[in-house]
């Protein structure tokens, strides 16, 4: 509580910060006022947590408050209170009070300090403060009330301006106006009040006139006057305290040694007579009259209580006699009644009840006739269960145990006879439950373990399959139904075992058949099956393979085939016999022909009421639930055995070894075969392709690892010179630009086409090296890889994304890192090695986009994001392409440094450093011409002018030339005239700004 108070001061005094502003005192808790170091507190809370640290000591179990000078708190100086006392003192003395801003560490400062302490300080929060509403003034707290001040006894008369002196002449005669928020109260408004309390008040008036009127004018009644009676009782208790205890205690008796002495004390008395002697009145003559005295009293008082109850006694005298007499008249009246019930009796009650007698014995009759019959038909109950049960009748057989116990319990319970009957049908009914269970293991295993017909080897696709119905139909439908009438409803999950043993068993078989077709030795092998299937090669494999998914295929749409017949005796047990459909079903599930009923439909067709319902709707939810899921486990199981057949034949490396042709050929077999699973179950199984995945990862490994080992080897043998374009790369870009895919075109027995200088793409020429040709090549591999197996797109992605950046980065380190150098003995890296890089560069970047678009069709929706790699590898390329522009423009600034810094302005015009200059850059623009297109050339051209204005500027201002018209002025117009007439003939730069005027200071 003393911790609310103090949150609630708190809350107070820092919620409005106008009244912070208004008062110019500093609030108690936000400092301490007597530690050496200012410490600012941010509640008070902090604050009761420092004084209690710091300024309290523990004396036993109580608590001394040391907040003030000389340790000596000016509240609570030295007695010690209670842990709860002690912080509701903090709260009230020491948080609540405000203090001025100097610092109270003087006597002035106590002296404020307590005075503060006695007003704490008001609180804006709405809600009640016990430390601050303490001092409050209410109506309680005045001294003199309104009345008294307007009467009072020392004025000789009311000084009529009492009021009016204040709030002016017309206060008293003003006319005050009723109250609108208070209603009009009439008598009306207690007519309720005074009808319900008419007949009390009647009644009191009654009692008030019965009360005798005093005999004489002296005895005034005490039941009108209740002070009077108070003091007579308050007399007559004191005259009976006159009067010792120990005559009023009950065991009072003088019979008792130690009462009598107490009474009579003789010894006191004889020792008072010798030593008063000379007393004329003798001691016992004292004793009598006391006694005496007590008796009087007594005798006094009892009187006065018998005149007081004489009333009540003559009254329960008389209501006595009155009693009597009443009990005698009902008496007499019993005696009366009696004498007629008896009458009644003998005329109307005999009779009738002779009759119902009677009524009863022939009805009782009737029944024990009926329970004869009943029994007989009991009696016969085990000869028609075994009739029942020879013809697989389960349910009936089920149906008859259960009514005849019905019966037994309710209508023959007691019959000695039947005693061991109810024991006997539950013997017989487990009898049956475990007759079911046995034939419909029997049942399952002899369906899915017989011998694969033609038919069902004929039909391959699953719409074809799904039209065969299961063996002995009718015999699964009566275990079915009886297993649900019991609610047996594990014969789901047996079901779905003996399906995994009959998958296991085909594909051993088949394994073992494939291996006795093939004339492969195994002799000396000494191995099991998965060593003689590891001697196959990959035909052998493959058809081994093909023959393993066609048997599973076969057993599957068997499985299929009867969980439909299941899930229809499911939906009729339901009593679901009229929807055409079940809505639990896939849409797939049921493919019969509707012009030729199922023999569950021919079986329920005629009869269906409320009581065949075996099943509720929760129950035949969960059924179907759980016969799909069955379904779905058996593929997985399918899938997990396949899957032990592909990793026995990877275990020597055998699947890493396959070429592309040969592992895409594998996965579209195990493809069809998950699609075909798909189809039948409804649901994608991930065993088989997350190890497909994991063949196609390695697979991918090395895919990648060949060519990347490749391009690496081929990168670090370029020399970097145009070479020319092969036949089929020209095919394969003209391929690409036609059709718009990524993929190889076929090839021709036509003779090659000769070889050309250039990469024609979309029209536009390509000047490149052997190196990006085969890029180009391994980039349309990449792509024709992911459309024959889409499931390894994302790791395709991030293959190729890292040859791209190798390329990029490896060429970057030859060319701009003059790598190439050392590799293969270049002398230097010319401007002509650097513009082929570039194009090979732009020829890549050309084809960046297509690329991003092809996988981005056969990404899946939540890896999209990876193709936020291509836009990286897109701007890798771009940035690399520009530094090699750049490159290009500082080597050529460079030389114009060099040759500008050694120019001088004389004759003979024009000056040798300006033909070098231009013959420098007529070679660089006739080697980079035939490499890079014309806008690029333009554009490095035009950067190299700039370059060359900016040298020209600098050396003029070196040389002291300036625009004056002077000689030197002339010689070096001269010179401009001779380098701008060079750059115009130079092809495609006809109009080049060659305005020379911004190199004059």
């Amino acid at each position: 509580m003393a911790t609310g108070n103090v949150d609630r001061i708190g809350r107070s005094s820092t919620s409005s910060p106008a009244f912070a502003t208004s008062n110019p005192s500093v609030v108690a808790w936000k400092r301490c006022s007597f530690c050496a170091e200012p410490i600012i507190f941010k509640s008070p809370r902090e604050f009761c947590r420092h004084l209690r640290e710091c300024h309290c000591t523990k004396e036993g179990g109580s608590y001394v408050c040391r907040y003030g000078m000389n340790g000596v708190c000016p509240s609570l100086p030295l007695e010690g209170v209670s842990d709860r006392d002690y912080e509701d003192h903090v709260a009230r003395d020491h948080v609540s009070i405000a203090v001025e801003n100097v610092p109270a560490r003087d006597s002035g400062s106590q002296s404020s300090s307590r005075t503060n302490s006695r007003s704490p300080t008001p609180s804006l929060s709405s809600e009640p403060s016990v430390v601050q509403d303490q001092h409050k003034w209410t109506v309680y707290s005045s001294k003199v009330n309104l009345p008294a001040a307007l009467n009072d006894p020392r004025l000789a008369k009311r000084e009529t301006d009492f009021f009016t002196k204040t709030w002016g002449e017309s206060f008293e005669k003003g006319q005050i106006l009723p109250s609108p928020y208070l209603p009009d109260i009439t008598k009306h408004h207690f007519m309720k009040y005074l009808h319900r309390t008419s007949k009390r008040f009647k009644h009191h008036q009654r009692n008030s006139q019965s009360i005798a009127a005093p005999n004489s004018p002296s005895e005034l009644p005490v039941d009108l006057f209740p002070a009077l009676a108070a003091r007579q009782f308050d007399k007559s208790r004191t005259e009976l305290g006159q009067i010792p205890k120990y005559f009023l205690h009950p065991g009072f008796s003088l019979e008792n040694p130690d009462t009598f002495n107490t009474v009579f004390p003789w010894q006191q008395i004889e020792a008072t007579r010798h030593a008063q002697s000379s007393m004329p009145r003798p001691p016992s003559k004292l004793l009598q009259e006391k006694l005496s005295h007590y008796l009087d009293i007594v005798e006094v008082q009892i009187a006065k209580q018998i005149s007081l109850r004489s009333e009540a006694f003559f009254h329960a005298m008389t209501s006595h006699d009155a009693l009597q007499e009443h009990m005698t008249r009902t008496c007499a009246a019993i005696k009366h009644l009696r004498d007629k019930i008896h009458n009644l009796d003998a005329t109307l009650v005999k009779g009738p009840l002779t009759i119902m007698r009677l009524s009863k014995s022939r009805s009782n009759a009737a029944d024990l006739f009926n329970k004869l019959k009943l029994m007989s038909t009991v009696h016969q109950t085990q000869p028609t269960i075994q009739m029942l049960l020879s013809t697989n009748e389960f349910v009936g057989a089920l149906d008859l145990i259960s009514t005849t116990q019905e019966v037994l319990t309710q209508e023959l319970a007691g019959v000695h006879s039947f005693r061991h009957l109810g024991s006997q049908l539950a013997e017989l009914e487990k009898l049956i439950d475990k007759m079911m269970q046995a034939d419909f293991v029997r049942y399952a295993t002899a369906d899915l373990n017989r011998p694969l017909s033609q038919t069902e080897k004929i039909m391959e696709e699953p719409s074809q399959c799904s039209n065969l119905r299961p063996c002995n139909e009718e015999r699964l439908v009566a275990i079915v139904f009886g297993m649900l009438r019991q609610h047996k409803f594990n014969f789901v999950d047996v079901y779905r075992e003996e399906a995994c043993t009959a998958i296991k068993a085909i594909i051993k078989q088949t394994i073992i058949d494939c291996i006795t077709a093939t004339d492969t030795d195994t002799d000396g092998t000494g191995g099991g099956l998965a060593d003689q299937m590891r001697n196959l090669n990959y035909p052998q494999w493959m058809e081994l393979l093909r023959n393993v998914f066609s048997n599973l295929m076969i057993l599957l749409t068997r499985v299929k085939a009867t969980q439909i017949v299941m899930c229809e005796v499911v939906r009729v047990a339901a009593g679901k016999v009229h929807s055409s459909k079940s809505p639990d079903m896939a849409s797939g599930d049921q493919t019969e022909d509707d012009t030729e009923p199922t023999i569950v439909s021919r079986s329920v067709s005629m009869e269906c009421d409320a009581e065949d319902i075996m099943i509720t709707d929760t129950e035949h939810t969960r059924i179907v639930a759980s016969l799909k899921e069955m379904l779905c486990q058996v593929c997985d199981h399918s899938h997990d055995r396949c899957v032990k057949i592909m990793t026995a034949r990877a275990k020597d490396g055998f699947l890493e070894k396959l070429s592309s042709s040969e592992f895409v050929t594998l996965s579209r077999a195990i493809e069809r075969f998950v699609g075909d699973c798909e189809d039948i179950c409804g649901r994608r199984s991930t065993s088989l392709r997350g190890s497909l995945q994991s063949q196609a990862t390695r697979f991918v490994n090395r895919f990648h690892d060949e060519r990347k080992i490749k391009l690496s080897l081929i990168l670090d043998s370029e020399r970097w010179k145009q070479t020319d374009v092969p036949g089929e790369f020209q095919e394969l870009v003209d391929s690409i630009a036609t059709t718009g895919k990524l993929c190889l075109p076929e090839k021709h027995t036509e003779s090659e086409k000769k070889p050309s200088e250039s990469l024609h793409v979309n029209g536009e020429k390509y000047a490149v090296v052997g190196t990006v040709l085969m890029l180009l090549k391994m980039i349309v591999e990449y792509c024709q890889c992911i459309d024959d197996i889409p499931t390894i797109t994302s790791d395709f992605l991030q293959r190729l994304v890292e040859l791209l950046k190798m390329f990029n980065s490896r060429s970057c380190q030859l060319v701009l890192g003059a790598g190439a150098l050392q590799l293969v003995g270049l002398k230097t890296i010319t401007t002509k090695n650097l513009a082929l890089a570039s194009r090979c560069l732009q020829l890549v970047l050309h084809y960046i986009p297509m690329v991003r678009a092809h996988f981005e069709q056969r990404l899946p929706a939540k890896q999209i994001q990876m193709l936020k790699h291509f836009d990286h590898a897109t701007k890798d390329y771009t940035d690399h392409i520009s530094e090699i522009s750049k490159k290009l423009t500082v080597i050529m600034g460079g030389m114009l440094e060099s040759l500008l810094s050694r120019w001088e302005v004389k004759a003979p015009m024009p000056s040798t450093c300006f033909r070098t200059i231009c013959k420098q850059i007529s070679k660089f623009h006739e080697a980079i011409a035939d490499l890079l297109p014309d806008k690029q050339v333009q554009e490095l051209l035009i950067k190299i002018n700039a370059s060359f204005k900016e040298h020209l500027k600098m050396q003029l201002i070196r040389l002291s030339v300036i625009n004056d018209n002077g000689p030197q002025h002339g010689l070096v117009m001269a010179d401009l005239a001779f380098y701008t007439g060079n750059m115009k003939t130079l092809p495609g730069l006809k109009d080049i700004e060659n305005s020379m005027g911004n190199i004059w200071r």
